[in-house]
């Protein structure tokens, strides 16, 4: 569906060149709903946008549907455009115009005519949860629901590919969660891939099945998303994942355990019978369960005893018990 080949991107400054994308190659396969996570400044947004040629990369290319984009036409690239929808953090709606015309707008740019295009829109009012909402100016809708009409504005013209850049990030949990639901509906029952720009890995998790983390403009890791919680390599996956928080900062240096239960396992007292099994106290520092891909993982970070025979001994346990876990050096 998308392949980025050796793509990169330089601006030009006063300050001289900066690059922003170093030789990022990927592929996003038609149907998925893929993750691009880094933290701040790592070049999440530029890649979405060069992935659209809003920004023209400065070497490399972007295929789409077997299209090299980066050698099309600007009439061609814009017929290409109207396949890729998009939707930004900051919502971008017309201030002056009801949702129902907000979402009428691509399709009067593409000259539909005037019923066809209402009747879409107001189709994918509904799609969204939005159909009480058609004459609502945006002064009058939530922060969830504005999304829900910039998402809907980008299904307008039947889109291939959704792209979607830190749309959670002005949204609180709740809203983020329905939002995450609908695309997540909206992926299964319109069969259009989706591409998330984010920086919160509770996003990644929720939703999508593969995921790139990105760090000062490179792929550093890439893979299905349980891989990637469960066996983080690069140093920003690991920071973007591993809990964080004044009680473990007060642990840096000490010997750390971090323990990852999958469905079968995530409710079972393992710690509590591995304490007695062998006869060792630990401190847990973290504890959380998440769904990924729909099936539960639990998550502990322990700090370890001083003694080797002890750990020794936990260690065995674990290994014993089927149960993934990896010492982590703990740097917050």
């Amino acid at each position: 569906m998308i392949s980025l080949r050796n793509l990169c991107k330089t601006f030009e400054t006063a300050n001289g060149p900066i690059e922003v994308l170093k030789n990022i190659s990927l592929d996003i396969e038609k149907g998925e709903i893929f993750g691009i996570i880094g933290l701040s400044g790592a070049g999440k947004s530029t890649l979405v946008r060069c992935i659209n040629l809003l920004e023209k990369p400065t070497s490399g290319e972007v295929f789409f549907d077997g299209m090299n984009m980066t050698a099309l036409c600007p009439k061609e690239l814009l017929r290409v455009r109207q396949s890729m929808g998009m939707v930004f953090q900051s919502f971008n709606l017309l201030q002056q115009r009801t949702a129902l015309r907000n979402v009428c707008y691509p399709l009067e740019i593409a000259r539909v005519p005037k019923e066809k295009a209402r009747k879409r829109a107001v189709e994918l009012l509904e799609l969204v949860g939005l159909a009480d909402k058609l004459n609502a100016y945006p002064s009058q809708l939530s922060g969830g629901q504005k999304q829900r009409v910039a998402i809907a504005r980008a299904l307008a013209t039947e889109p291939k590919v959704l792209l979607c850049d830190e749309i959670t990030s002005a949204l609180d949990p709740n809203t983020t969660r329905s939002i995450l639901e609908l695309l997540q509906n909206i992926n299964r029952t319109l069969g259009v891939t989706i591409l998330i720009i984010t920086h919160e890995m509770e996003v990644i998790e929720q939703i999508c099945h593969r995921v790139a983390v990105i760090n000062d403009g490179r792929v550093v890791e890439m893979g299905e998303v349980k891989e990637v919680f469960l066996r983080p390599r690069s140093e920003t996956a690991k920071q973007l994942i591993l809990p964080k928080g004044g009680e473990i900062q007060r642990m840096t240096g000490k010997r750390c355990l971090r323990i990852v239960f999958d469905g079968n396992s995530a409710f079972e007292p393992i710690i509590s019978n591995m304490t007695l099994e062998c006869r060792a106290v630990v401190n847990i520092l973290y504890a959380n369960t998440k769904s990924i891909e729909g099936k539960a993982y639990g998550e502990m970070l322990l700090q370890l005893p001083d003694d080797d025979v002890s750990i020794k001994r936990i260690l065995a346990y674990l290994d014993d018990k089927g149960i993934y876990y990896r010492e982590e050096e703990i740097n917050v």
